[in-house]
């Protein structure tokens, strides 16, 4: 029996091309060449999303992961590779088929206050969509207004606020109310917690489980937090520096973590049963994606790496049932 794939991410790359500055503006109306340098924000990533999966994409801010996000999300184009939804690459995607992934993908995004308009009252807000894409008679909207925010768990009555008049909790289920209401299959969740306090963070989480179960939603979910990522996720994704380094069953990356990136993530996590552990920063900070270092990326901050990881850039490979890692450690010398 075959895996249906909501979402199929295929050899992804992007790249960034750097403006020149003032100064190399100038070098260049003198005559003298100017280097532009490239952002290398995702490196041949790999990744199927099965229906009614949640996969938690997990890193260090700068990794990658929140483009790798938009690009499935349809908000920046990819470079090179494939992005493929409900198995038809988006790229040949035209009409009705378009419109079908726009609709079917949907994104909430970390800052709920930046990502609603403030001069829209709340039942405009959630009423666009379906205006804009004719999806609805004018006289079905106030009804489906209401019961999206119903199912947010927000009463009728903040139809008619603005943003600015609710918290940021309730602002972020307003953010995940407004992607309900065009019946999406996949949701791209880029820090949908980061900026909400702990207490709300719960709700908020539990909200996403609920939608889940009762509408079979598909998630992507990037955070930096491993401890949000471990409540929600069925499979954990590990990125560093524009690649995926360590894909496995959320138990399985919590309980035998392969690759020394994720085993370094972990010893950082905060635990109230060991509360005499000496706490371990990784070594260094991440390169920067302008220059990657050569090898395996990790190696400038890896206590394990050799002449082979310095020289050689590792690939996913199968370390056990649906456990994936991309480490010469885990190898014999070629």
């Amino acid at each position: 029996m075959t895996t249906e794939h909501v979402i199929d991410i295929r050899n992804l790359r992007k790249q960034f091309g750097k403006k020149p500055d003032v100064a190399q503006r100038l070098l260049g109306l003198a005559g003298r060449k100017i280097e532009s340098p490239t952002v290398h924000a995702v490196n041949d990533v790999n990744l199927a999303i099965a229906k009614g999966e949640v996969v938690g994409l997990v890193g260090e801010s700068g990794c990658g992961k929140s483009t790798l996000g938009r690009m499935a999300a349809g908000l920046i184009r990819p470079s090179a590779g494939s992005i493929h939804y409900q198995g038809k690459d988006i790229a040949t995607l035209r009409g009705k088929a378009r419109l079908d992934y726009i609709l079917g993908v949907q994104m909430i995004f970390q800052d709920p206050q930046a990502s609603l308009n403030p001069k829209q009252r709340l039942h405009q807000i959630l009423g666009e969509a379906l205006k804009v894409h004719g999806l609805a008679p004018a006289s079905e909207i106030p009804g489906r207004v209401d019961a999206a925010l119903a199912e947010v768990g927000l009463e009728r009555d903040y139809r008619n606020r603005f943003p600015h008049q609710i918290s940021g909790g309730q602002r972020q289920r307003i953010g995940i109310a407004r992607a309900l209401m065009v019946q999406p299959s996949f949701l791209v969740c880029d820090e949908p917690v980061a900026a909400l306090d702990v207490s709300i963070q719960a709700q908020v989480i539990n909200l996403f489980m609920d939608l889940r179960d009762r509408h079979g939603f598909t998630y992507l979910f990037i955070s930096h937090d491993l401890g949000v990522v471990r409540h929600i996720s069925d499979r954990v994704a590990i990125m560093y520096l524009g690649r995926i380094v360590e894909i496995a069953a959320a138990a399985d990356i919590f309980s035998r973590a392969a690759h020394p990136y994720t085993q370094a993530l972990l010893a950082e996590m905060p635990d109230v049963q060991r509360q005499k552990r000496v706490f371990t920063p990784i070594k260094g900070e991440i390169p920067s994606p302008l220059n990657p270092p050569s090898g395996c990326t990790f190696h400038p901050r890896c206590p394990h790496a050799t002449a082979r990881c310095k020289e050689e850039a590792p690939v996913l490979q199968d370390i056990g049932t649906g456990h994936q890692a991309a480490c010469h450690l885990l190898t014999h010398p070629a």
